[in-house]
């Protein structure tokens, strides 16, 4: 029998009063700071923060990731009724979640003391509930792929209030390495998130991984592709390719979950640690995978409902 929050997800906003809609809201919320604290915890991670230690962080901890996750619920319960009140995708939803985004990077930097630890987060998270609330009010089929491609929509809008200038490292390392960082990945809908890590974690399950292995085995598909401006503002050209190169090998001698995997991930973290490489770009495309596999599973024709909340 379906959960309360999944019979709320499937109902129609026209069919209902504004208090579901905001009942739909908090169950959507809820997952997308289930899926930022569940990233944060999983471990071995290499070079990024987990339940061992700061891993190339001097100024993060896990309990401080985890207090900033627990600070973003309200914006991401605002940004989901963001989306279900829209009635299309327009700039007038492209500014709101702006706007709401924007607010939301101030609660975290109020609850970490100025540290930033999930501005990349609340980017594409906040994206992806805006658009899991837009589709679900909208009464599509809620697919893994539709709420990508939704937020990808929203994303590829302009926002006449964003700052044009923001002095951070992320779009820094755009600019002096030629990539499109996260507002790209964004705009494309998540290709990354769609073509690699989401099947990465279903082929681990379906070969009998444990649920932390597949997710390992998933954040290693997204850094051995991904242009991560963590990493390049951190170690430039030099640190990117060792990572994409080390996760390709962890991958190539049967992921985290086998001996000679494992023997790879070890010394893949030592090297970014070396080099104090964090993989940031990819814990949160990571977050967004756990986040969009939360809302869905596969049915038989290989689509994503929300019927596994």
């Amino acid at each position: 029998m379906a959960s309360a929050a999944a019979r709320i997800l499937h109902t129609p906003a026209q069919h209902r009063h504004q208090p579901a809609a905001s009942t739909r809201a908090q169950a959507l919320a809820g997952l997308a700071v289930s899926a930022i604290v569940e990233e944060a915890r999983l471990s071995p991670k290499p070079g990024l923060v987990d339940s061992r230690g700061s891993g190339a962080h001097t100024d993060l901890t896990l309990p401080l990731m985890l207090r900033s996750a627990q600070s973003l619920e309200p914006s991401f319960v605002a940004m989901a009724d963001a989306g279900l009140q829209a009635p299309r995708v327009a700039y007038g939803l492209r500014e709101r979640l702006g706007a709401l985004g924007r607010e939301a990077e101030a609660v975290m930097l109020s609850a970490t003391g100025g540290v930033n630890t999930h501005r990349g987060a609340i980017w594409c998270i906040g994206l992806l509930v805006g658009a899991a609330g837009h589709v679900s009010a909208a009464g599509q089929r809620a697919s893994a792929a539709a709420i990508s491609a939704t937020a990808g929509a929203i994303a590829a809008l302009p926002d006449r209030h964003r700052p044009t200038v923001t002095g951070n490292k992320g779009e820094l390392a755009c600019l002096a390495y030629g990539v499109g960082g996260a507002r790209a990945q964004a705009r494309a809908g998540f290709p990354h998130v769609m073509r690699l890590a989401l099947p990465a974690l279903q082929r681990s399950r379906a070969r009998g991984d444990s649920e932390s292995t597949a997710r390992l085995n998933a954040l290693l598909a997204l850094m051995s592709e991904l242009d991560d401006t963590c990493v390049l503002a951190r170690s430039g050209h030099k640190g990117l390719g060792y990572m994409q190169a080390g996760a390709k090998a962890v991958l190539a001698a049967g992921g985290a979950g086998t001996v000679a995997g494992r023997r790879h991930l070890r010394s893949l973290d030592a090297g970014m640690l070396a080099q104090r490489a964090s993989p940031g770009g990819a814990a949160d495309l990571l977050a967004a995978t756990i986040f969009l596999d939360r809302l869905s599973h596969d049915d038989d024709a290989g689509g994503h409902d929300f019927r596994g909340l």
